[in-house]
């Protein structure tokens, strides 16, 4: 199937899904995350913050077993910029404020401070609509996660978390798409 069909048919399903199964299956993602974490040689997690509206994976429940069971580990978040199509990151504490953004992004209030530079990443937690077998992604269509993951060091870990199985192929992949590592869905993990 192409991006377009597949974008509109997950974009459904995730809206059937009630609270109550959206929660269920980020708790069981975020259970499989941790359980496969151990005692990482990770310093920078980068996990993007869910669009509450739009049924995305609650990673909150992963931010806040991190803070608990993970102290060395730290979160980064990502800011928006639509102008430039960029993404910036920041150090993500309990104390940090946010603000949604205009597509109802939870964002920390930019303090240059708590700025982390893409390079410092060691894993990426990538939202996503939906993925193949081959570790291809699809999401909204704005890029901004490519862009972002194309700067990261070659080393840097990018995991899906996808609340469905993985589809057979995404037809329309290109050269710009950068590809997952592994992809955690509410049964098992996928590695590509």
């Amino acid at each position: 199937m192409t991006k377009h069909d597949l974008r509109k048919q997950f974009l459904a399903e995730r809206k059937a899904l009630s609270a109550e199964e959206t929660e269920r299956r980020s708790q069981a993602i975020g259970d499989i995350f941790v359980q496969r974490s151990g005692t990482p040689l990770y310093k920078y997690i980068h996990i993007f913050l869910p669009i509450a509206r739009q049924n995305e994976v609650n990673t909150w429940l992963i931010i806040h077993r991190i803070w608990q069971e993970l102290p060395q580990i730290q979160v980064a978040v990502s800011v928006t910029d639509p102008v430039n199509q960029t993404l910036t990151h920041y150090k993500l504490t309990p104390e940090t404020p946010l603000i949604e953004n205009r597509w109802g992004i939870p964002e920390p209030v930019g303090n240059e401070q708590l700025a982390i530079n893409s390079e410092q990443i060691d894993l990426v937690l990538v939202p996503l609509l939906a993925f193949d077998r081959r570790g291809h992604r699809i999401g909204y269509g704005g890029g901004y996660y490519d862009r972002f993951l194309a700067r990261c060091r070659p080393d840097c870990l990018k995991i899906g978390l996808s609340l469905f199985d993985p589809v057979e192929e995404i037809q329309d992949i290109e050269e710009t798409d950068v590809s997952l590592n592994a992809c955690i869905t509410p049964e098992r993990v996928f590695t590509f």
